[in-house]
């Protein structure tokens, strides 16, 4: 047995080395979004204090908080904050199509993913959200402890070329993020999707796409291989293959913008050749637009 444990121990430390990077750059990417002074937090049927208030007229005798305003002559209300659209549900696409990147320059698209998922979970947490992940594995909930460990999911790879949407567990009223290229199979899209409207969660999904893939710049003899290596197309005239590529890809797209709308969701579009804190400036805003 001890002949293994080093290569256990190698293979954690392998696993574990990308996240103080990670973090630290997601740090520093949240940090270029300024906050209001409450976030997103508004005032509702959840458990935990957010504000006192001057009571106004309509409001009952059970919400004045009579420790308050014994304070001095003003009748004040304690509000709790709104819990239910407060949970905030991420799912990051972690199969092998996302680590693809053209060129050594550009960031894998699942880098950028990520970076964007835990940057934009930093400033909703900030904000006084819940942030987690949908399905089981971890649960909405506040803190820099939560951050850590989105980080270390998001760190984790799924050896499948293309990994559906994890739709388990959805929490009725939520709101949800989900970030992939959208490149695998759509009909799995849109039953999470769908269920997720089900249950009232507004959404967004967020495509992110290498320059290449949106271009297709390829010519003459080409060797086409998905990252798992499960597909591969040889030809000799990539560029015949041009058209009916972006038409496929238009196709997907459409299909897209058709089930975000019917669904209440919204579609962005993020390629990894553009600057990061652009696509996370339209991501806050439009996840912004999705609290109810």
């Amino acid at each position: 047995m001890t002949p293994a444990l080093p290569s256990l121990r190698q293979r954690a430390e392998a696993e574990a080395s990308p996240l103080p990077p990670l973090l630290a750059r997601a740090e520093r990417l949240a940090g270029s979004v300024l906050l209001g002074d409450h976030g997103r937090r508004r005032s509702g049927l959840g458990d935990d204090f957010w504000q006192y208030r001057p009571a106004q007229p309509g409001d009952s005798k059970r919400m004045l908080d009579h420790r308050r305003s014994a304070r001095g002559d003003t009748q004040f209300v304690r509000e709790r904050e709104w819990q239910i659209a407060q949970s905030v549900l991420l799912w990051v696409d972690q199969g092998a199509s996302m680590h693809f990147a053209s060129k050594k320059t550009l960031p894998e698209k699942a880098d950028r993913a990520r970076l964007l998922a835990l940057a934009i979970a930093i400033l909703l947490v900030r904000g006084g959200e819940r942030v987690g992940l949908t399905g089981t594995t971890l649960p909405p909930r506040r803190g820099n402890a939560q951050i850590l460990r989105l980080a270390e999911h998001f760190a984790q790879n799924d050896e499948r070329d293309y990994a559906p949407p994890e739709h388990r567990a959805l929490i009725p009223h939520a709101r949800a993020l989900f970030i992939s290229d959208f490149l695998g199979d759509a009909d799995e899209v849109e039953t999470a999707l769908t269920k997720a409207a089900d249950r009232g969660i507004r959404g967004v999904l967020m495509q992110v796409l290498d320059p290449d893939e949106e271009a297709f710049p390829y010519r003459g003899r080409t060797i086409f291989e998905s990252v798992g290596g499960s597909v591969q197309h040889e030809t000799l005239k990539a560029n015949d293959l041009r058209e009916r590529y972006l038409a496929r890809l238009a196709e997907r797209r459409d299909r897209l913008e058709t089930l975000c709308r019917s669904t209440g969701w919204r579609l962005g579009i993020h390629h990894t050749g553009e600057s990061a804190q652009s696509a996370l400036l339209w991501l806050f805003r439009a996840m912004e637009g999705t609290a109810g």
